[in-house]
């Protein structure tokens, strides 16, 4: 499947938490183990585009790793300015301020301190253009033998897209490994078509707790998961988009997929 010039549009609701359980591609899917994907010791690097995209992305890992005693960093891509366009309520000044405290507050359910946090300031929505500059900063954090965890390369949002490039581009000259996962991708693929590469991916298990402390960590993000009374839209991230990385697995593909 070409994915380059496929259409990745997020709209609707697309498909249901329970459609994808019912998948037999992903059903198919190998697990791995924490250890045997991140070997203890090693520093895992979370890159993500948008306040909330490190924990839907791999916050059980997150969680997971802190246990074992391995402090993971977080580097938040954007501040999240631009969630609400025009919104009377969530002008962009309050929501740099309201996201970082959300974020906080999350990673605080996995066990992880706010001081384990970076954040690099680029806009939101203008990763693209801030390519180069994401890049230079993303060199002075990757070292050689990290992992970095990040967003899909065809997630369908151009922020997602663009910082996994940048990821994977910085690694490469480092000797850091790359770790991918999908947000939007549960969302505008479908099971059965074969737009997720689900032949290359691996299953992380979730034990009860860190699904959990996922679950509440996401509750945090007050300003995406409740509508705006100000203007009248619905929530960026509405309980149904949520239940798609609710599984008890969290699944990673290689940096290539």
């Amino acid at each position: 499947m070409d994915l380059v010039n496929r259409s990745r549009h997020i709209g609707g609701t697309g498909p249901a938490a329970d459609d994808w359980a019912r998948d037999a591609a992903l059903a198919a899917v190998p697990q791995i183990t924490l250890d045997a994907m991140i070997p203890p010791g090693t520093r895992v690097v979370v890159v993500a585009p948008h306040p909330d995209d490190e924990i839907l992305t791999c916050g059980a890992l997150l969680h997971l790793v802190a246990a074992r005693g391995d402090a993971p960093l977080i580097v938040a891509v954007t501040d999240g300015e631009a969630s609400h366009p025009g919104s009377p309520a969530w002008p962009p000044e309050r929501l740099r301020q309201a996201r970082t405290d959300e974020t906080d507050a999350a990673l605080a359910h996995l066990g992880i301190d706010a001081d384990r946090v970076r954040r690099l300031h680029i806009p939101d929505g203008g990763v693209t253009a801030a390519a180069p500059e994401l890049e230079r900063q993303l060199a002075a954090i990757i070292a050689p033998g990290d992992i970095v965890i990040t967003t899909w390369r065809f997630d369908g949002h151009p922020d997602h897209e663009s910082t996994a490039l940048a990821c994977s581009a910085v690694a490469r000259q480092c000797g850091a490994r790359v770790l991918q996962a999908p947000v939007w991708g549960w969302h505008w693929s479908a099971p059965g078509d074969g737009a997720m590469p689900m032949s290359q991916a691996r299953k992380l298990p979730v034990p009860n707790d860190a699904l959990a402390r996922k679950r509440a960590a996401l509750g945090c993000f007050h300003s995406q998961i409740e509508g705006d009374a100000s203007s009248g839209a619905a929530p960026i991230l509405p309980a149904f988009a949520m239940e798609r990385v609710l599984h008890p697995f969290e699944l990673y593909f290689p940096d290539h997929a």
